[in-house]
């Protein structure tokens, strides 16, 4: 992935007008929807195990053209429309979601709650306004272990132009890949697997290549941003080889940035680091993954160039994004219990189904994508507070993803750091924990594991918000 300068980002950068409203009413004022950016869901071959090729990958690419590779950068600005039209070129229906952004709930891309299947042939054209910035992602929301799997994870920047400009941004993308013999895909996942912690991939990259090298100016200040977008690994993460201050936490920045020494993060969850290169040009920093016995490493950075000799104490907090804190005096409190169930057959689904159930939220296993789906775990009304008391009853961790609304948390049993507000909570085996939040965007809103495995085999369900 080519080196990114912000500042020759922001000069090229559309100017697009007109704005938009969080939640509902987000339609495009007249004039001022921008052309959309063509997404094309299509099929292509890389080689991701050494030289073999691997065939039938998915990806997305701008356009009609053939994509050869990892799905683009989607950049987006703060405050400002941005419209994007799906060209489904599968052989099987798809959706976009946007994991993170907190747009209309007919943009969301869940098929049969928010939006139809997009079926082979056929285009949808998405239309919103980002009102946060920060590192987010794009995925399909419809047979989502094999499209996930199989290589539909793209990366989302949305700029804000109050940010400090960095000397290099480095995006990283980080995800398994099921393959065996000569590159090609395994099964998607073990049903003993699935009951359990998920199945994991057999080749680890990040950009689509193992342990890849990426130059950044020496002695300079980059900003890495990294996505977890696997079905499964949950990282930790640290550097060897230089110094790094956490800046944001999923597309929040933190109110003190921190250096990094190991940080946990799971399936859906980002990292914005500000990386100091080494001085020397050639030395290289090592970003590894320390969960295990095993460490190995995710990519490295090398120095080039005469030293800028920046200085990490240069780093400030980034401008905060304009999350509604809950009144916790007035919340309304939702109790969310994680939980195994009895193994049964689950309702077939156009976006596909694993076959089994294994996993509920509240007793209730997601039967699947219905056009009349189970009730909502809560329906809640606009602009009320509530904490949600979210309870891990098993033995494995369950990174819970809420589309639509960002929450913070209170507290937990588990941990003493709380992050910004987020979408995301790696819950942890056992853990209980509280997370407030304001109900102020309309619409039906998924919450599930980001273990794709346990989303499609039960812990799913939604919040109506009316």
């Amino acid at each position: 992935m080519p080196l990114i300068n912000r500042r020759t980002f922001l000069q090229g950068s559309a100017a697009l007008g007109g704005a938009f409203a969080l939640g509902a009413g987000m339609a495009a004022r007249a004039g001022a929807t921008p052309d959309p950016q063509l997404l094309t869901a299509q099929f292509t071959q890389a080689k991701i195990a050494g030289d073999a090729v691997t065939p039938k990958v998915m990806t997305y690419g701008l356009g009609e053209t053939q994509a050869k590779g990892t799905p683009p950068v989607l950049r987006m600005r703060k405050g400002e429309p941005y419209a994007a039209r799906l060209i489904n070129r599968l052989d099987e229906p798809t959706t976009v979601h946007w994991h993170g952004l907190r747009i209309a709930n007919a943009m969301d891309g869940v098929p049969e709650l928010t939006q139809p299947y997009v079926y082979p042939g056929d285009p949808f054209d998405y239309v919103f306004t980002p009102p946060d910035a920060g590192t987010f992602w794009y995925h399909p929301h419809c047979n989502t272990l094999t499209q996930m799997g199989s290589g539909l994870t793209g990366v989302i920047v949305v700029e804000n132009p109050e940010d400090p400009v960095f000397d290099a941004e480095i995006v990283l993308n980080l995800r398994d890949w099921r393959l065996g013999a000569g590159g090609a895909f395994i099964d998607a996942f073990k049903p003993r697997d699935a009951a359990r912690g998920g199945t994991y991939g057999t080749v680890r990259t990040a950009n689509w290549q193992q342990e890849p090298t990426y130059d950044a100016p020496a002695g300079g200040l980059v900003r890495v941003r990294i996505a977890a977008t696997d079905v499964t690994r949950i990282y930790t993460i640290g550097l060897e080889g230089a110094g790094a201050m956490v800046i944001a936490l999923d597309g929040n920045p933190v109110d003190t940035p921190f250096p990094l020494d190991r940080y946990d993060f799971g399936p859906g969850q980002r990292v914005d680091l500000a990386l100091r290169m080494p001085d020397s040009e050639g030395q290289t920093v090592s970003l590894g993954n320390f969960r295990g016995s095993h460490p190995w490493t995710i990519a490295r950075f090398r120095a080039i160039g005469t030293s800028l000799k920046r200085d990490l104490r240069d780093v400030a907090p980034l401008p905060a994004n304009p999350i509604s804190e809950a009144d916790l005096s007035v919340a309304t409190r939702v109790p969310i219990d994680l939980s195994a169930t009895a193994e049964h057959r689950a309702t077939p689904s156009i976006c596909g189904s694993l076959g089994y159930t294994f996993w509920a939220i509240n007793e209730v296993p997601w039967p699947g994508d219905t056009p009349d789906p189970i009730a909502p775990i809560e329906e809640m009304k606009l602009g009320k507070s509530y904490v949600l008391q979210i309870a891990n009853r098993t033995p494995h961790a369950h990174p819970i993803h809420l589309h639509g609304l960002s929450f913070r948390i209170l507290n937990s049993n588990k941990r003493t750091f709380l992050p910004p507000p987020t979408d995301t909570i790696l819950l942890l085996p056992d853990e209980q924990a509280e997370v407030a939040l304001v109900a102020d965007n309309l619409g039906d809103w998924v919450i599930h594991c980001h273990i794709i495995e346990h989303q499609k085999t039960g812990m799913t369900g939604y919040f109506k918000v009316v």
